[in-house]
């Protein structure tokens, strides 16, 4: 697992070097939208919604909205200006019976691991919370907002739980039909009562599946069984990794305008001649820079190709190299 934030609970005089890592993960299903006739994706666009104008994203602010429907823009000195409580601490405030919090509170859970010089006093809390049959409540930054939360002991990890402020609990009075539930008789409880007896039983997650999951998996391999495939017309596009697609278009445009403006550039001896000093530094760099070595033994191959060719020829490919290289 990847940590996703890196402090120190403390209690008392004691701190307790942790990472934090997602306790939990969504196994919802997603469906792609895409044209019925033959499988392209659909894409939306960010439109204005006065005049259904496309913007831009650099021209897209945050806003907050009243209850009484009032915009308030709000730009991005103004967000600076707010408090900063961003914190690499977990700070516990006091310990508490856990019966004492309603499961409604309970957000997020994250695992908190020790790093290697806080093992001890990760297991001197651990125990501490266990004996006492209490949780820690506490105060955390996760992802920028300040929060409640509570650190509590599952088998042989600390468990950190966010909780819900509790004016983000809605009141049950809202509901409009409570008002109408009438008080049952005394032998219909009674029966309710043994009904819950003959049912009674332990908890055992393990037992529930999640059939609707199963059911559009099974239907799925089916289809590719069966041959009922959509090949997209646009499936070339769909990027396989975004971060390495993204790069390496930018390597190709990159390329594509070192092409396009390398003409005076190619003839001048001196510019190959700092285009062959720009090489040697880059390749001094890069064989300091395990990340770059592969950059490195690309230039090193296209610059061997190069010598072969006419000293035209020879000038242009080193432009190109070099601006290529510049890119990457």
């Amino acid at each position: 697992m990847r940590a996703i934030w890196k402090g120190a609970v403390s209690f008392g005089l004691v701190n307790v070097p942790v990472r934090l890592y997602s306790a939990t993960e969504n196994h919802d299903l997603s469906f792609r939208q895409v044209r019925a006739s033959d499988g392209s994706r659909v894409r939306y666009k960010r439109v204005a919604q006065a005049d259904g104008e496309e913007v831009a994203y650099k021209d897209i602010a945050k806003a907050y909205e009243t209850d009484d429907g009032k915009t308030v823009v709000l730009t991005d000195e103004d967000l600076a200006s707010l408090p900063n409580r961003s914190s690499k601490e977990i700070s516990v405030d006091r310990f508490v019976p856990a019966d004492q919090i309603d499961p409604i509170l309970y957000d997020k859970a994250y695992y908190l691991e020790p790093d290697a010089m806080g093992a001890k006093a990760y297991g001197l809390l651990r125990e501490a919370l266990r004996e006492s049959d209490r949780v820690a409540v506490v105060t955390v930054s996760v992802r920028t907002r300040m929060t409640m939360a509570v650190l509590r002991v599952m088998g042989d990890a600390i468990l950190l739980q966010t909780l819900l402020w509790p004016d983000e609990v809605r009141d049950a009075g809202q509901l409009d039909h409570l008002g109408e539930v009438s008080e049952p008789k005394k032998a219909e409880v009674e029966m309710a009562r043994m009904l819950v007896e003959s049912m009674a039983g332990d908890f055992e997650p393990e037992g529930h599946v999640d059939d609707y999951k199963e059911a559009v998996e099974a239907l799925v391999a089916s289809k590719i069984e069966g041959g009922e495939v959509t090949e997209s017309p646009d499936a070339e596009d769909e990027p396989e990794s975004g971060e390495v697609v993204d790069l390496l278009a930018a390597l190709q445009r990159s390329v594509d305008r070192a092409k396009k403006s390398r003409g005076t550039a190619a003839g001048s001896d001196a510019d190959e001649e700092q285009e062959e000093d720009d090489d040697a530094e880059k390749e001094q760099t890069a064989s300091k820079t395990p990340a770059r070595k592969p950059a490195a033994t690309k230039s090193t191959a296209t610059k061997s190709t190069a010598k072969k060719a006419a000293a035209k020829k020879t000038s242009a490919s080193k432009s190109t190299s070099s601006r290529a290289k510049k890119a990457g």
